[in-house]
């Protein structure tokens, strides 16, 4: 039953920093800017976003399954601030249309996704590799983003 509530526990963490795209959607403003001619369509983010953050839980659980958090509290700590990183980007980019800080701050995202795998290897290996192809996505995003930027400054 712990395991269960453990693991609801992160589904339900790594699902509120997703609940951001709820608020703020991309909307007229995001339609009507330029792209590149590699941007996916609006279709693929939904369920790309899905299933990584799905990973994202499953990771964070197998490492707190290891003692729970007061055992794994560097690793998870990492974890939570990646996460509130992710959380923040939405609202920046989507809703202040601040693509040049949103840049800035998907990088520092990028960074501490990359700490979090390094946190987590040595306590789970596959927490860690569950969280490569969610930095993959991250890669292109943040060239996505810069992209978006300088074509539309």
């Amino acid at each position: 039953m712990r395991l269960a509530l453990g693991f609801g526990g992160w589904l339900f963490l790594s699902f509120c920093a997703a609940s951001m795209g709820a608020f703020f959607t991309p909307g007229e403003w995001y339609a009507s800017l330029r792209k590149p001619s590699w941007n996916p369509p609006s279709w693929v983010f939904g369920p790309v976003w899905t299933a990584l953050y799905t990973l994202m839980a499953v990771a964070a659980w197998l490492v707190w399954r290891q003692g729970g958090f007061a055992a794994q509290r560097p690793a998870l700590t990492i974890f939570v601030v990646q996460l509130a990183l992710n959380a923040a980007w939405t609202p920046l980019f989507f809703g202040l249309h601040w693509m040049g800080v949103a840049f800035t701050e998907i990088v520092l995202l990028w960074v501490a996704i990359g700490a979090t795998i390094v946190a987590f290897h040595p306590v789970s290996r596959a927490a860690a590799w569950l969280l490569v192809p969610y930095l993959a996505w991250v890669s292109f995003a943040a060239a996505l983003n810069f992209t978006l930027w300088r074509l539309n400054s």
